[in-house]
């Protein structure tokens, strides 16, 4: 019966282990599948089951435009504010729909066991949606909140299921719909605009984000600052006395002047009078407190900051912690914990630890502190340990990670740190100076955090009224400073502070300029603006400053917030804020010749970027190669742009020419020693001519959506041209036996000749050092692959009497066959066959294996 099956779905493969590890008590049954499957029997709600646990992998489903507003050319960006959204898979490859529908068949129980935040709310409602639950069956779906994949938290998930929060998910369903919309939108205009006119902006595309540009923002602001700051001298008053052979340095109750005449005036006061007289002793024992529990906002400062990870990598290294056990969920916004929080389980991993085990034992003999209240916000305890590690078992980055976390928690059981601070004031000339001393009386949470110490300093004994010489008096002279570049960690916290992201996506905002060339990450993890992200965000500020501003987001945040927790409509909130931003756009579209007087001053036109490359079949003038990002050819005389593929170096191929519109070929060899080379007409690659050309290779895409040109990715390797002899019905052999696509010669792989496939990196080597190879118009009768023609080396054929020239297939053809090797892919070869080939133009014999050939490898697709 399917009320006696259970059905569990996790957010990873290692969760979903984890989970049926400890349900099973380690007794269960694997097998692949999309990933991996769990079989087990067991009680569920006091009633004996059959359980089944697997995942996906993070979300199953992303938002994107339907077909007809992917063309960048004929879409107008305005348009995708009112165009509809579907939900496409995220890894169609992986094809986790067709798993989650196929496994959950016959299981009446579904139990979701994704991260509790409100991204994996959304997911648990993506798998909902897979499996095809429908409202009848509403009842038994049930949700497992948890906070860490140990065996304790996991049953007692089990024991309190709840129903999945609708609201939570829908308020994801919102943030996706306004980010893609206005992100797209803006982008698109942008790119096609600028990239049309300057040839040395070095970025594939010019992106625009709610969360992005706002983020780059602040790093602009500061390098303003920076920019437009003019040093002023100042003057500062020193006095010095020696006391029981140490010279010590007295503060200015005034700090310091900016008038060198009044300080001078000051100076000589002072020296004038030459005897300081004790006014004041003041004592005074102060506390340093404990921290709070830690929450990811400030993991990921401290990452940054203190230990040299960028936000991404931090959350890539917390997230792989916590599915292996280690620490809880990273994700939480959340610095005070639970009334039930087991803190003597806690330290009590950690006695063993041969790092800080030992003060562990010391903190539960002499007894542990409770922590400072914190922030509750609902969602998740602080960051805390699980399990002990050593580096050993971590690796390097994963441990300094994993020991931070473990010291902050030791450290907010910690006595609080306790010190004397005691200040000595000074009068002479009828000005005020003093001294400032600390001394550690109790070294508490310190001891574990010794980076937040207290700098001790001793002061000599004073008595109050007493009389002291002074030893010299300088005038000292410095220069205000401006403010440095924003370090990672700034930048973080402005971005919580104003409502910019959330704790899940602040660090792919921070990659996201990176990427984008707009800020450049320098020593000390200081983001430093690049030209194009100044200009960007000044030309925001000429227009519409509301575009670079935090206050937007901040509002759609607490909007998106309020559909989370029920108290507003999706659909009005999605609808209200497109609206705002739509009537935002066409404002920019108008004055957006203000932002290109910035770029005008910054930048070069096309016409002066890049090289003299190959010829426009148009006007028959040379065009230049602009190499810098995005790759694209220039016609000056036309005016026109066309995109070439964003990786490897392009060359002209031969002045051949293309038989359809007469533009002269090109070569593009991609990088690394396997790399394929292909030709490419250029108008050909931008403007398909042939209908059903699919599948198109390189082209520019910004974010989930869109090829940048009209169709722009059509090489030789893919053009069914009947009669040119560098298109796919040329130069095609035979199918890729790893995907849907054909291998097809390598024009420019000579000495060491090579099939490629048009679709996957799957290479075939061919017999090495061969004069020359070429594809004939014949096919194999056993197999219908093209027969090759090889002319081998006089010195080295194979061949007898010293013959070179030698046709035949080489799926079929022994002597072909046996000199062919198979590189990134399954067994290539499922047949060896009779010896097709031809000596000298004469045919030649072999031996018959009796093999079939693999169906896969027939000539498809011609």
């Amino acid at each position: 019966m399917a009320s006696n099956r259970v059905f569990m779905v996790a957010e990873k493969p290692s969760i979903a282990l984890s989970i049926a590890s400890v349900l099973s008590h380690g007794q269960m049954s694997t097998r692949r599948g999309s990933t991996e499957v769990h079989e087990f029997e067991g009680k569920f709600l006091g009633v004996h089951v059959h359980f089944k646990v697997t995942s996906v992998i993070g979300h199953v489903f992303s938002v994107d435009f339907p077909e007809k507003y992917q063309n960048w050319t004929l879409t107008d960006p305005l348009d995708l504010f009112q165009a509809p959204v579907l939900k496409t898979e995220a890894n169609p490859k992986a094809h986790i729909r067709r798993h989650l529908s196929q496994e959950a068949r016959g299981y009446g129980n579904l139990v979701l066991w994704l991260d509790c935040d409100r991204e994996g709310e959304n997911i648990c409602f993506e798998v909902i949606d897979c499996i095809g639950h429908s409202n009848e069956t509403r009842r038994k779906i049930y949700r497992a909140r948890f906070s860490s994949v140990t065996e304790k938290d996991i049953l007692k998930a089990m024991d309190n299921l709840v129903e999945p929060n609708e609201d939570e998910a829908l308020s994801v369903d919102a943030r996706q719909e306004i980010d893609l919309k206005v992100g797209v939108a803006f982008t698109r205009f942008q790119t096609h605009f600028f990239q049309g006119k300057y040839g040395n902006l070095d970025a594939r595309v010019i992106s625009y984000g709610p969360c992005q540009t706002p983020t780059l923002g602040f790093c602009v602001q500061r390098y303003l600052q920076i920019n437009t700051f003019k040093p002023e001298k100042f003057w500062v008053v020193r006095p010095y006395i020696i006391q029981k052979g140490y010279e010590l340095q007295l503060e200015w109750e005034r700090n310091k002047l900016f008038d060198f005449d009044v300080a001078v005036m000051f100076q000589k006061l002072v020296m004038e009078d030459g005897m300081l007289v004790v006014t004041e002793i003041a004592e005074k024992q102060e506390s340093k407190s404990r921290p709070s529990g830690l929450n990811t906002v400030n993991l990921l400062k401290v990452a940054s900051s203190a230990l040299g990870f960028g936000p991404q990598m931090a959350m890539q290294i917390a997230e792989r912690l916590y599915t292996q056990g280690f620490i809880s969920y990273p994700r939480t916004e959340s610095t005070a914990y639970p009334s039930s929080f087991d803190f003597r389980g806690t330290l009590g991993a950690q006695v063993n630890n041969p790092t800080w085990g030992d003060y562990v034992q010391r903190l539960l003999a002499d007894g542990y502190q409770k922590p400072r209240s914190g922030t509750d916000v609902g969602d998740h305890p602080p960051v805390t340990p699980l399990r002990s590690a050593t580096e050993d078992m971590l690796g390097n980055d994963a441990w300094r990670l994993y020991e931070y976390i473990c010291k902050h928690f030791i450290g907010t059981v910690s006595p609080d740190c306790k010190y004397v601070r005691t200040k000595v004031d000074f009068s002479i000339g009828g000005e005020s100076f003093h001294c400032v001393g600390q001394r550690v009386l109790v070294k508490g949470f310190t001891s574990i955090m010794p980076w937040l110490a207290i700098n001790e300093k001793n002061l000599p004994q004073f008595t109050k009224g007493e009389k002291l010489e002074v030893s010299k008096v300088d005038l000292h002279e410095g220069l205000t400073s401006p403010p440095d570049y924003l370090s990672e960690s700034e930048l973080i916290s402005l971005m919580e502070k104003n409502g910019i992201g959330t704790d899940a996506s602040i660090s792919v905002h921070i990659n996201n300029i990176c990427e984008r060339n707009y800020v450049q990450v320098q020593a000390g993890r200081k983001l430093v603006p690049t030209a194009l992200g100044i200009t960007l965000i000044r030309g925001y500020q000429c227009i519409d400053p509301d575009l670079c501003l935090p206050d937007i987001r901040s509002f759609i945040e607490q909007q998106i917030t309020l559909v989370a927790k029920g108290q507003a409509d999706h659909f009005r909130v999605v609808q209200h804020v497109l609206q705002q931003f739509m009537q935002k756009y066409s404002y920019f579209v108008k004055q957006i010749e203000n932002m290109d007087a910035l770029f005008e001053a910054q930048f070069s036109p096309l016409a002066d970027s890049g090289r003299v490359l190959s010829k426009c079949g148009k006007c028959l003038r040379y065009m230049k190669h602009i190499s810098s990002q995005p790759s694209r050819l220039y016609c000056n005389t036309c005016e026109e742009v066309y995109y070439l593929p964003q990786k490897g170096s392009i060359k002209l191929y031969k002045e051949i020419t293309c038989p359809l519109d007469n533009f002269e070929l090109l070569i593009c060899s991609m990088p690394g020693p396997d790399g394929k080379s292909f030709s490419l007409c250029p108008y050909c690659y931008n403007s398909p001519p042939f209908e059903g050309i699919d599948t198109l290779f390189g082209a520019v895409k910004s974010g989930p959506s869109g090829k940048l040109g009209k169709g722009a990715g059509m090489p030789c390797f893919l053009c069914p041209h009947p009669t040119c002899r560098h298109s796919l019905i040329a130069q095609g052999v035979c199918a890729c036996p790893e995907c849907s696509g054909t291998l097809v010669l390598d024009p420019v792989s000579a000495p060491k000749w090579r099939l490629c496939c048009n679709m996957c990196n799957f290479l075939v080597l061919l017999p090495q050092g061969a004069h020359q190879i070429s594809t004939t118009r014949e096919r194999c009768p056993d197999c219908d692959s093209t027969i090759l023609e090889v002319d081998f080396n006089k010195k080295t054929t194979p061949l007898e009497n010293g013959e070179t020239l030698y046709t035949g297939c080489i799926l079929c053809d022994e002597l072909l066959h046996s000199l062919v090797e198979m590189k990134y892919g399954k067994s290539f070869f499922g047949s060896r066959g009779r010896g097709r080939g031809r000596r000298g133009g004469h045919r030649g014999r072999g031996r018959a294996t009796g093999k079939k050939v693999d169906p896969r490898m027939s000539f498809r697709d011609f």
